[in-house]
């Protein structure tokens, strides 16, 4: 039996996945979720048995594993996927940290927000409905959000009589579809997440699949964690500067590495005014340390006394991001108010937050075939369009194709603070599609 202090150090050792579940409505997300967490005993008794109580009272005989996800009433009285739902488990091999999205369109926009720091998302797709247009919206964030590893299960296998000619169909529509969003990984497994079929344990009605299942696709994917061979950046979050008898001139930058790595003696330059310095000492967790990478978070001290503040980005001085105040962007409208051309609003980059107008929206993307609907002139909640803002102040800002964490942003509405956009900057979705299409490196980064 393995003692607390063994597993302790077991998952010290295992390697994490951040993955996310997305599909249309009654496609089994939930369903498959509770499997996962209960067929992988990561279930806790009490639970198990508020799951039991809850589906005896809605005249259920087996326990609906889908309530083990599904906390809000409202959920539970619809039957449906309303917020995003959060779970940790962890088997001997990986840890995990699952989001489970919502399917109906109106909650698209909860997808962006679990999807968006994921690594791998798994679509769900009814055996009986095969590919419908929220499989192609899903399919399209995964794509924006450079999600490196997609998986497509056709779930209610058991209701087609686990026939293969449908899974295959299935499976080659999609793949087609998302090759031409330029995924540069897709993998396909029939399952029945109600009879457990191909989640955890191996289908013995499909012996025509010879795959994986999900959770040993889970556990063997490769992830890569290597944020050292990304730009180097640092959004400078607090200035340090306590005046005290012991630490008269100590100026320090503290913040979290967004990517890459640091060292003492390096050349860096401090963005937007592009002044220039010499990192000079880095402290960690109280000590003084040679060099420090992304996530850690640290406090920078550099040979010369500039001007600093919150927001700015210190960057190595031949490698800097190009500093602008016109951001183009693809975005995802997240609010239920519309975005429209001329609209003022507040664009949130990393620790920087700077007024803008939103300058043109050129395009909105049709999802049936990926075409740009040109001028649309708004966008609404669930939209992806491109747009293109104008910044009151300059913006050290990446393009979202080499980097997910500055390369984002958000568009925030002044008067009340609510949140109206998610943007990524840069390349076009058709552009960014093209050029994965013939490339044949990973997205890693």
């Amino acid at each position: 039996m393995t003692t607390p202090t063994q597993h302790a150090e077991q998952l010290s050792t295992t390697t994490l996945l951040r993955f996310a579940t997305a599909g249309s409505v009654d496609d089994g997300k939930s369903t498959l979720v509770g499997r996962l967490l209960h067929d992988s005993k990561s279930v806790l008794t009490d639970q198990l048995e508020a799951v039991e109580h809850a589906s005896r009272s809605r005249g259920q005989e087996a326990p609906d594993l889908a309530l083990l996800t599904d906390g809000l009433r409202a959920e539970r009285e619809q039957g449906i996927t309303i917020d995003v739902a959060y779970r940790y488990f962890a088997t001997p091999r990986r840890r995990f940290i699952l989001a489970d999205t919502p399917g109906h369109v109106q909650y698209t926009r909860n997808m962006v927000t679990g999807a968006s720091t994921a690594e791998l998302a798994v679509v769900l797709v009814d055996a009986r409905n095969g590919v419908v247009e929220q499989t192609r919206r899903h399919a399209a964030v995964a794509a924006l959000l450079r999600v490196p590893h997609v998986v497509l299960a056709v779930n209610k296998m058991d209701l087609v009589d686990y026939a293969e000619p449908v899974f295959a169909g299935i499976a080659e529509e999609f793949t087609a579809y998302a090759a031409s969003l330029g995924v540069p990984e897709i993998t396909t497994i029939p399952i029945s997440a109600l009879a457990g079929d191909n989640v955890v344990e191996p289908s013995s009605h499909m012996d025509w699949y010879g795959g994986p299942t999900v959770l040993e696709h889970l556990e063997t994917v490769p992830v890569s964690h290597d944020l050292t061979a990304c730009h180097a950046r640092f959004p400078v979050q607090y200035v340090i500067r306590p005046q005290t008898a012991e630490h008269p001139d100590y100026r320090g930058y503290a913040g979290q590495i967004a990517a890459g790595a640091f060292r003492v003696g390096e050349a860096v330059t401090v963005l937007p005014s592009g002044r220039t310095s010499t990192v000079t000492a880095i402290d960690a967790l109280g000590e003084s340390v040679d060099i420090a990478w992304a996530p850690q978070s640290v406090t920078i001290r550099l040979a010369d006394d500039i001007d600093i503040s919150r927001g700015d980005l210190i960057a190595p001085a031949d490698d800097a991001p190009p500093v602008t105040r016109d951001v183009e962007a693809t975005v995802c409208h997240v609010a239920d108010q519309a975005l429209t051309v001329g609209q003022r609003v507040l664009l949130k980059h990393t620790t920087r937050t700077v007024k803008a107008i939103v300058k043109d929206i050129p395009s909105r993307l049709t999802l049936d075939d990926l075409s740009q609907h040109p001028a649309p002139g708004r966008l609404v909640a669930n939209d992806i369009g491109r747009v293109v803002v104008r910044t009151a102040e300059p913006l050290a800002l990446d393009a979202y194709a080499d980097s997910r964490r500055t390369g984002s942003f958000l568009l925030i509405d002044p008067a009340d603070g609510t949140t109206l956009t998610a943007g990524m900057a840069g390349a076009s979705f058709a552009a960014v599609a093209e050029a994965a299409a013939t490339d044949d490196a990973e997205w890693n980064f």
